[in-house]
């Protein structure tokens, strides 16, 4: 991948990965992950598209995490990478989508399309849990952490149907393997970027200002709250579309098989068929 280095507006530089050729797509990450994850979702639209990719703010090669950070940083720093680029299409993954969406309302961009996008929506999912993580993390205890919020925002799994020692040991295994150990290394990252998912919590019509070519998809394996978020936004926004991609889980993204990639390659060209 080429390497450019682009600085926001506060001085902060974001050192912005790039690969193929043709109209310029901005790949936002997940939360608790980094912009490597995408790096084969990139790989597979680099044959029709430039595909840029950064890391959002707490990473290894970017600016560290002060306290102050607002979504308002967030845009500020995809602002800066799109004027660098002269990309005018956003793919936003979990909380990801959010800062796709909430770009959607201020920023140039064209075409967004977003992937069980983190918004909370008419109370959906809940935002109990927030409190409670954000203490966790705050006393290094990662593991109660992690399945704390699991068990909040993945209600259907069987992590959130066992009683919690049961899921705790789980989650326990799970941080003990390489993946496990990167969230562990990204956890300070997490809560505010959480606490400015659910700070922004409102009905649909928050977004009803996004004028760009919108498609707001969910996974059918996925928790059902991403789908009907989904399609609560694309009801009340001029050009936005729901759609429910089969055969795919939250990170569906991450993996990026030919089935997933396929609809948002077609939509950020203009050739998506209508359902």
């Amino acid at each position: 991948m080429r390497i450019d280095k682009v600085t926001s507006g506060d001085g902060a530089s974001i050192p912005v990965h790039s690969t193929g050729a043709g109209p310029g797509i901005v790949i936002l990450h997940g939360g608790g992950i980094t912009h490597r994850d995408y790096r084969r979702l990139a790989a597979a639209l680099s044959d029709r598209f430039t595909v840029h990719l950064y890391n959002r703010r707490g990473r290894a090669d970017t600016a560290p995490l002060t306290g102050t950070e607002t979504v308002e940083t967030d845009l500020a720093d995809l602002g800066a990478v799109l004027e660098r680029t002269g990309a005018r299409s956003v793919f936003g993954h979990s909380g990801g989508g959010f800062t796709a969406l909430r770009a959607g309302l201020s920023l140039p961009v064209e075409r967004i399309a977003v992937y069980d996008p983190a918004v909370r929506v008419d109370g959906r999912p809940s935002g109990d849990f927030v409190d409670e993580f954000e203490r966790l993390v705050r006393a290094g205890d990662h593991a109660r952490a992690m399945t704390v919020m699991a068990r909040a925002t993945y209600p259907d799994d069987i992590g959130a149907k066992l009683p919690f020692g049961m899921a705790l040991g789980l989650t326990k295994l799970f941080l003990r393997t390489s993946v496990g150990r990167r969230f562990v290394d990204l956890m300070d990252t997490i809560p505010p970027e959480l606490r400015r998912i659910h700070e922004h919590a409102g009905p649909a019509g928050d977004y009803a200002g996004i004028t760009a070519e919108l498609l707001l998809t969910a996974g059918s394996g996925s928790p059902r709250y991403f789908m009907q978020n989904c399609q609560a936004i694309a009801d009340v926004t001029p050009r936005g579309r729901a759609l429910l991609i089969p055969r795919s889980s939250h990170n569906a993204a991450n993996i990026a098989r030919e089935g997933f990639v396929r609809p948002f390659a077609d939509f950020f060209a203009g050739s998506l068929k209508a359902a």
